[in-house]
């Protein structure tokens, strides 16, 4: 795996061998961050990253000069993995804060007063549709705030409230959500 632009661009990072999720691809990545780039001036975002596993997005929003993120994944040898990572790219202060927690439990215990918000749950897990529904309808979330959720192309999401976009990058599915969009484009 590697980033693939900011001050950490092309570096690599292997994964062990007791990894065994799919991180997002290349092509799916540089086309998240052009989108995302559109939106978003890195300094100013307050990242979380749900379901972390590698760290992939999390490492592009930092190689890009995002310094507020919030990565979560119930593994904790993915979080341990992580949070090296992050030591050894930025050794006097890390951007990132590494939690260990199944996500769904994270987004009822805290306060989701974030700008943008990534979501990479396993495709088959049980719940995934829930998933945007109960961001977007957390009082906490800050207005005008952007969910991007990644997953399989058997999950569709077309149907709930706030989503606006949807982009297909060869197995890769992004679907795209915000609360009060339209207020905030006014």
């Amino acid at each position: 795996m590697r980033i693939i632009t900011g001050i950490y661009r092309s570096k690599v990072i292997h994964l062990p061998s007791f990894f065994t999720d799919r991180p997002t691809t290349d092509m799916a990545k540089e086309s998240l961050f052009n989108l995302i780039s559109n939106n978003f001036d890195y300094e100013d975002v307050r990242f979380l990253d749900l379901f972390a596993g590698s760290g992939s997005i999390s490492y592009e929003m930092a190689s890009r000069g995002c310094s507020d993120i919030t990565c979560v994944d119930a593994n904790k040898k993915y979080c341990d993995f992580i949070n090296k990572n992050f030591a050894q790219m930025f050794p006097k202060k890390s951007p990132a804060r590494v939690i260990t927690a199944d996500a769904f439990k994270f987004l009822e215990r805290n306060p989701l007063n974030y700008d943008l918000i990534f979501a990479d749950p396993p495709y088959d897990m049980e719940g995934i549709e829930n998933i945007p529904q109960m961001i977007m309808d957390n009082p906490t979330l800050k207005p005008g705030a952007m969910l991007i959720m990644e997953h399989s192309a058997k999950t569709r999401f077309t149907d709930l409230t706030h989503i606006f976009d949807q982009r297909h990058y060869g197995k890769v599915n992004f679907s795209f959500y915000a609360k009060d969009r339209n207020e905030d484009n006014e």
